[in-house]
């Protein structure tokens, strides 16, 4: 009984470790010009002339595999973006608006006689008592079609995105 105890203690200490430890920071001033999101590796990496700054550990769409087709699907789209707006007063903790969707999205919608959508953001967790999941959040797909990273994490991409600045979504 004793070793299960230890077992126990060993795992909960680990957890306490993983979920408090702080995430590495950009660099002060950074000005991030593209990000590359690979949904398969649910991670969103983030450039700087070239230069790779950070990696983000990243939630997607509660369908998460193939394009976005059409406005509620939960599915996060595919292809190349721009950042095209900030909000710090959303029902999330911040978010930037990634420029979905673009001709091809409009067109492939209109094939299925279905509205393509809009509004799909990079932005934290829900404002209120879900901001205290922080990365517990990444355990599995939630959104309706966005990429979500903690709080502390969207305001530094918040300050650090420049406007314009390319998105490149990856299956």
């Amino acid at each position: 009984m004793k070793k299960a105890r230890w077992v126990i203690l060993l795992f909960l200490s680990g957890f306490a470790g993983w979920y408090f430890y702080p995430a590495k920071s950009l660099p002060q001033r950074s000005v991030i010009d593209k990000l590359i999101v690979y949904k398969s590796k649910r991670q969103m990496l983030a450039y700087q002339n070239g230069m790779l700054l950070k990696t983000y550990t990243v939630a997607l769409g509660k369908n998460p595999s193939g394009h976005k087709q059409y406005e509620g699907d939960c599915s996060t789209p595919e292809g190349k973006y721009t950042i095209n707006d900030r909000n710090p007063n959303s029902g999330y903790h911040k978010n930037l608006g990634i420029s979905y969707p673009n001709a091809t999205d409009k067109i492939n919608a209109k094939k299925l006689r279905k509205p393509a959508g809009g509004d799909v953001k990079i932005h934290g967790l829900r404002n209120g008592v879900a901001g205290y999941l922080n990365k517990l959040h990444r355990f599995t797909d939630w959104t309706n079609g966005c990429i979500a990273v903690t709080n502390d994490e969207v305001d530094e991409l918040y300050e650090a995105v420049k406007p314009g600045a390319v998105i490149e979504i990856n299956p």
